[in-house]
């Protein structure tokens, strides 16, 4: 009788164990829409809504702590911080979207050729991927801005150029399963070409996939921009970007100010995190089975 009701008991906890992960799942996809939402709509509205200049210098405002006419507060320069990070933000969002729309391209380019083609074809591409792949990101990053003056495209250059390999390896392992599929013999073995069967089946197949790396490199390359704008080596000291002016605030922050760092910091990680949140969700949608990480 023991064994009974325990049987009759454990359906019951699991059904209210998987309620509990789709209330979990549910509330973290709708707080990453909301917060999505509010980035968009902050970069759309703040700047015509507050009609003052990002770049203008008030000395006798510097430093001025978070109140009702500067929200967050001003920088060393008393510019006002709402302005400058939302068109930081904005900075940041134009370059990880560009970047990470490219480097898909030249990543789903790869990665389909390797494993349509196959052979040696396969072989030599995949050898050049893992070399690539030794070198780190951001050290690669910097040896390709540095041959650059300080701006936009150089950084969107940089994120596309080390970002692709992955992607050729998700879209390749991705061909290499839809080879092996039934409906791929038989197109093959009716006459269609190489490329035919490439463009009318593999690529196809692989979009989805190679959609949900692309959202899923974006806070990546928001994060990478950031990174080499800390560093001196992305967008002017001048401009407005995240990276820029948290690096402006280390002085401020040794002396007190916490201001300057915070806002900033906030605006880097909140909007990645609900990025990733949702293109977390949608992985969990198309590939429900699988639970395996994109190392992106």
């Amino acid at each position: 009788m023991a064994e009974a009701g325990a049987a009759d008991r454990t359906p019951q906890w699991r059904s209210h164990s998987a309620a509990r992960r789709r209330s979990t799942r549910t509330i973290r996809v709708r707080t990453s829409a909301v917060l999505v939402s509010v980035t968009v709509l902050a970069v759309l509205l703040v700047p015509p809504i507050v009609q003052l200049d990002q770049q203008a210098v008030d000395l006798s405002a510097k430093l001025l702590p978070p109140s009702w006419a500067h929200p967050f507060g001003t920088d060393d320069v008393g510019r006002d911080l709402l302005l400058r990070c939302v068109y930081g933000l904005r900075v940041s969002l134009l370059v990880g979207a560009t970047a990470a729309l490219a480097a898909t391209v030249i990543g789903t380019a790869v990665g389909a050729t390797a494993g349509a083609l196959g052979g040696w074809v396969d072989r030599g591409v995949m050898r050049i991927v893992d070399t690539f792949s030794s070198v780190p990101h951001l050290l690669l990053g910097v040896f390709i801005v540095a041959m650059f003056r300080p701006g936009v495209w150089p950084v969107i250059v940089s994120v596309a150029l080390t970002h692709w390999l992955s992607t050729a390896r998700i879209v390749r392992a991705e061909v290499l399963s839809l080879r092996s599929r039934p409906y791929i013999d038989a197109a093959v073995s009716g006459g269609a070409s190489r490329w035919r069967v490439a463009m009318r089946h593999l690529l196809p197949g692989v979009l989805p996939q190679a959609a949900l790396a692309a959202v899923l490199m974006v806070p990546h390359a928001m994060w990478h921009e950031s990174a080499l704008s800390f560093l001196g080596l992305g967008l002017p000291t001048h401009a407005a970007s995240l990276g820029t002016l948290i690096q402006s605030a280390r002085g401020p922050l040794l002396a007190g100010q916490w201001w300057p760092a915070l806002f900033p910091g906030i605006f880097i990680i909140v909007p990645t995190l609900a990025i990733a949140g949702l293109a977390g969700a949608w992985r969990e949608r198309i590939n429900p089975r699988r639970r395996s990480e994109l190392m992106l």
